[in-house]
């Protein structure tokens, strides 16, 4: 069952937070969307739950040579996952691994402030908090994501996403309070083979629905 577009799995997935038993409707939750895709889904949950909606930044870290292959991932306040079978495996050393740390945190932290335009993030501490992104695959960047709310005090912590395969949802249930994901194919293959139209999300767009929601 694919998505038409990230607008039709949105409402999709905000049907199955409603639906579940894992919100109080007396809370105000906070939804913490991941860039950039996450985010237009973000808001249409926040929307529908009357929630408050911030950007919650983390990135992949690239092996060596391919940026694109991810040997484990880094969150905004330095909270880093490593998948350390994967880097003895390809003899990755820890001066690497040290400095892609550095990078990626630096540029997270620049594009964090960016997506903001400059103001502070929501606190988590104590919060409801459903971390929302368009999907899932081997979940490097949501569980880093993820770890890094529980670490940052907040009180339930959600994972929401519109699809992701089997094995990735039940490692990242150990996790947190609740994982909400409608579709959980078998055979997976990409994240973008379950949409349409998987067009790229701009940081303009990022912005305007962040600035949006402030008001």
């Amino acid at each position: 069952m694919r998505f038409r577009d990230r607008h039709e799995a949105g409402e999709r997935l905000a049907d199955a937070l409603e639906e579940s038993a894992v919100l109080d409707p007396a809370v105000r939750p906070l939804i913490l969307g991941i860039p950039r895709g996450g985010i237009p889904i973000a808001a249409i949950i926040s929307d529908r739950l009357g929630a408050d909606l911030d950007v919650l930044v983390a990135h992949k870290l690239g092996a060596p040579g391919n940026p694109e292959f991810a040997i484990g991932a880094v969150a905004e306040d330095g909270t880093t996952i490593l998948d350390t079978d994967l880097v003895e495996r390809h003899g990755i050393g820890d001066d690497y691994v040290e400095r892609e740390t550095r990078y990626q945190q630096a540029e997270i932290e620049r594009r964090a402030r960016s997506l903001r335009s400059g103001r502070s993030p929501i606190p988590v501490t104590g919060r409801v908090c459903i971390v929302v992104d368009d999907g899932v695959a081997t979940g490097a960047t949501l569980e880093v994501s993820l770890r890094l709310v529980v670490s940052a005090g907040a009180d339930i912590v959600i994972a929401a996403v519109p699809v992701g395969p089997p094995a990735t949802i039940s490692r990242l249930e150990r996790i947190v309070d609740a994982v909400i994901c409608p579709v959980q194919p078998a055979a997976f293959f990409a994240v973008g083979a379950w949409y349409e139209d998987f067009r790229q999300v701009s940081d303009e767009m990022v912005i305007e629905l962040l600035e949006r929601s402030s008001r």
